[in-house]
């Protein structure tokens, strides 16, 4: 199993398990500014954890800081993700994001526009889903 210790951030809080499957993810909201409308987040995931189909009616911003994982869009293949990749994701687009099954993965989100929120949660990426990348 591939792990990193490249965390310049403190590991924060464990994500609700609601919106996770697969393993345990753990957010620390960086920044938080409603004069900006923005959110910043640092999202650590285990091997094997993804978060939940869901949108962001404001659009999201992923910068991957170590690890690697997945990206995808509904009704489209998964993208890998390693250090360095950056993804853009348009306001509404149902999409998940998580660590493959062997590595940690670690991303920071810009939730931008958060006056229109800041996610809609949908239903768990299915194993079958995952299994089949």
């Amino acid at each position: 199993m591939e792990t990193f210790n490249t965390n310049i951030f403190p590991k924060g809080e464990k994500a609700p398990e609601a919106y996770f499957s697969g393993g345990t993810a753990w957010i620390k909201i960086l920044k938080s500014n409603d004069d900006l409308n923005c959110q910043i987040g640092n999202v650590i995931f285990e091997p094997g954890c993804r978060n939940n189909w869901h949108t962001h009616s404001g659009g999201q911003i992923l910068i991957v800081t170590s690890g690697t994982g997945f990206y995808q869009e509904k009704g489209k293949p998964a993208q890998v993700l390693h250090p360095g990749d950056v993804v853009n994701i348009f306001p509404g687009v149902i999409h998940w994001h998580g660590a493959s099954a062997d590595s940690e993965f670690t991303h920071i989100a810009i939730n931008p526009n958060t006056q229109n929120g800041i996610v809609e949660w949908l239903e768990p990426v299915s194993d079958e889903e995952y299994n089949n990348l």
